[in-house]
């Protein structure tokens, strides 16, 4: 199920961060699911067409009545049980790319290996789909048994978003041309990442092409994803995604709506963008985020304002784990369990002012997966160093 939130209107729900000085729009949210049906696909089916159409004729909240919503109760509670994570009921997980081939599949899971220091987290087969889930540690909301304060490393804590490779046996589609010297749309600009080190032979030797390697790299991916590589420090690797715009106040507006609020822009070295390795922000960028210490976005003024960006048919989405609110979490245990991205139509999704796919998933359903698809691996405590290896 697929919409577009009306840029003007504030009826999407706000996945608002908690306590933030940065809100500006109190209005509760909007989207619930109904409590009446017990099938899980008949739920959302349900409240899909209800919101679809809502939107439709909607500019303000107050045009959709109760019977059609439950009366929402302000969500009090953090997504998961990081303290990292205590100022937000929602979190941008990671981004979702689509792959047309198993050969494509295994290059991009090499790539990110081999190139960047990822890891191989989770990953499962259902049907024709093959889901792996790339990360620099653990995705789990929640502080691993393992981990020790001041002794284990922060490859080894919970919270890390991911990149989540889909490949479909049964696709006939090509979403990007395997090689070829650009990424196939526009609208994401590039995934950054920082990271200890990379290695721009492996990037190029898994399929990767490599369009800018002076101080950092830049290099669309071989499902054609572009990234953005930074050698620092950072909590989680991956950073940010950044997004190109035809008009940033109105994407920001949008991104508030659904409660990302400004932060301070991301550095990953101590010289925060004075240098020649790591850009400063760009000018008249907008970086949100629905919690400082998660992974955000970067609206970017898009060169030509007259030109609409070109949607990335590889993205298939941004996901976004949320806690929901007390009324829609008893009926979102039983619409959830189990969702697998077989069923990845019953997903809410909507689509920014950029035409990039997001979606939303209840944290009781990204916890039951994420445990079931787990890849069990060697705790590492070991600390690596910030040196480029370009060889």
């Amino acid at each position: 199920m697929m919409t577009t939130i009306p840029h003007s209107s504030s009826v999407f729900p706000r996945l608002a961060a908690r306590s933030s000085k940065h809100q500006h729009d109190e209005s509760p949210p909007l989207f619930q699911v109904s409590h009446d049906k017990k099938s899980r696909r008949s739920i959302l089916s349900h409240t899909a067409h209800t919101l679809i159409a809502a939107l439709a004729g909607a500019t303000t909240a107050t045009t959709v009545t109760n019977d059609t919503f439950h009366n929402p109760l302000a969500a009090n509670a953090m997504v998961g049980s990081l303290p990292e994570y205590s100022d937000s009921n929602a979190v941008l997980q990671g981004i979702t790319v689509q792959v047309s081939d198993s050969y494509q599949q295994n290059e991009m899971i090499a790539f990110l290996e081999d190139g960047f220091g990822m890891t191989k987290v989770r990953q499962r087969t259902q049907g024709s789909v093959t889901d792996t889930w790339m990360a620099f540690g653990p995705e789990q909301m929640s502080i691993p048994s393992d981990w020790a304060p001041g002794v284990s490393s922060l490859s080894t804590y919970g919270g890390h978003a991911s990149i989540h490779i889909r490949y479909d046996s049964q696709t006939t589609e090509a979403f990007y041309s395997f090689g070829a010297n650009e990424a196939p749309g526009d609208n994401i600009a590039y995934l950054q990442m920082g990271v200890p080190n990379y290695r721009i032979s492996q990037m190029v030797r898994h399929g990767g092409n490599v369009y800018n390697g002076y101080g950092i790299v830049e290099v669309v991916s071989p499902s054609g994803l572009p990234i953005r590589g930074v050698i620092g420090i950072s909590p989680d690797p991956i950073m940010f995604v950044a997004i190109s715009c035809q008009n940033v106040k109105q994407s920001q507006d949008f991104y508030q709506q659904l409660g990302f609020v400004p932060q301070e822009y991301p550095y990953c070295r101590p010289n925060k963008g004075m240098g020649q390795f790591e850009p400063p922000q760009p000018k008249n960028s907008v970086y949100l985020a629905p919690s400082k210490n998660g992974m955000g976005i970067l609206l970017l003024q898009a060169l030509n304002k007259k030109v609409t960006p070109k949607p990335n048919p590889a993205i298939q989405s941004l996901n976004i784990v949320y806690q929901p609110t007390v009324g829609e979490a008893s009926t979102s245990t039983n619409v959830a369990d189990g969702i697998s991205n077989n069923d990845d139509d019953e997903l809410l999704r909507v689509k920014d002012p950029s035409s990039v796919p997001i979606t939303f998933e209840p944290i009781g359903s990204f916890s039951r997966v994420e445990q079931r698809t787990r890849i069990a691996s060697t705790t590492t405590t070991t600390t690596t160093t910030t040196t480029a290896m370009i060889s």
